[in-house]
């Protein structure tokens, strides 16, 4: 097993040294539910929430919030993203909305944190656009699904069991 990065010798956080990896392009890709009550998933569908578009502005505020991942996660370096996209589905039969977050850059370093964060605020954003008819939200599973790039190559999340 690999030992954790962010500490150096003596046990003290720090930020990883990228200055020596290869600028290689990496990508990653991200996902997360949010369940809600049937009436509230109805207005979100229909474009009735009191507060506007709400999957729309949850886009906005994912690709927001890729960009401002090193201000969040201090240990996390601040890169260049090439593209975030952030696209939801409608899972009727569980009443819920699912977040799939996908970010790209060319760099030293990968790719995940802000895929991750993005899908935590796309349904963040949600949450907050939708609490007033529905406090009772509930924000699961948000997970690394897949990441390419860098030394450590291809992974991919085992399937759900």
């Amino acid at each position: 097993m690999s030992e954790f990065t962010h500490f150096d010798a003596h046990g003290q956080a720090h930020m990883v040294d990228v200055g020596g990896k290869a600028h290689t392009q990496r990508s990653a890709r991200a996902a997360g539910r949010i369940v809600m009550q049937p009436a509230t998933l109805a207005m979100i569908r229909q474009g009735d929430a009191k507060k506007g578009d709400v999957l729309g502005v949850a886009r906005i505020a994912a690709i927001q919030a890729s960009k401002r991942t090193s201000d969040l996660i201090p240990l996390c370096h601040p890169i260049g993203l090439t593209r975030v996209a952030c696209e939801f589905s409608i899972d009727d039969a569980a009443n819920a909305i699912d977040c799939e977050v996908i970010a790209h850059t060319v760099g030293p370093t990968g790719v995940e944190m802000e895929a991750l964060t993005a899908t935590a605020v796309a349904l963040l954003t949600i949450y907050d656009m939708c609490k007033a008819v529905d406090r009772a939200m509930r924000i699961e599973n948000v997970r690394l699904l897949e990441k390419d790039g860098g030394k450590s190559g291809h992974w991919v999340a085992a399937p759900p069991v």
